[in-house]
């Protein structure tokens, strides 16, 4: 039987991770929502600014625009991947276990991802205090979902040594 400790501790960190999630959520909606609002209108018979990027947003620095991004596609897939892990912690069994860890382990690849926006953002300074909040649940967020994967996947390998060493084996027959 899988230990209750590693149920609980992913159970935990689920909940964490989500609410995390959603607050990246929050903030990177309000700052994509503030680049769309002011940004660069071009229009027939404009030219392009001098230093012109695609991603280009009025708090921040050059590094802003993608780690915005980049941190909202990690939240959008950490809450999808808390929400396969919310059924796995529920009936905490192998046959659970395939959709919560690869979700959880995508999620947790493309935070670390926008972690490494956030670590360029940080190097190159002048952000606002929204983005700084958004760089720390980030960086936090890498290690509380490495945290969860590790957790589920060690209580999934002491689920299926209980399930092995509870099916008796059967005599080899050789023809």
């Amino acid at each position: 039987m899988a230990s209750p400790r590693l149920r609980k501790a992913a159970h935990v960190l689920l909940y964490l991770n989500l609410c995390m999630y959603a607050t990246v959520l929050g903030i990177g909606g309000w700052a994509m929502n503030r680049a769309i609002d002011h940004g660069f209108l071009i229009d027939k018979g404009f030219d392009l600014p001098a230093h012109f990027s695609p991603i280009y947003f009025p708090m921040g620095n050059a590094a802003a625009g993608f780690f915005v991004v980049f941190a909202l596609i990690a939240s959008v897939f950490g809450v999808a991947s808390a929400i396969s892990g919310l059924n796995h912690v529920r009936y905490w069994g192998i046959d659970s276990l395939p959709a919560a860890a690869v979700a959880g382990t995508i999620a947790w690849a493309l935070t670390l991802l926008a972690m490494g926006f956030a670590w360029k953002e940080i190097d190159l300074s002048g952000r606002n205090s929204r983005l700084i909040t958004m760089e720390a649940f980030i960086i936090i967020l890498s290690a509380t979902q490495l945290f969860y994967v590790g957790a589920i996947h060690g209580g999934a390998a002491m689920e299926v040594t209980a399930v092995k060493s509870a099916t008796p084996s059967k005599p080899e027959t050789t023809v």
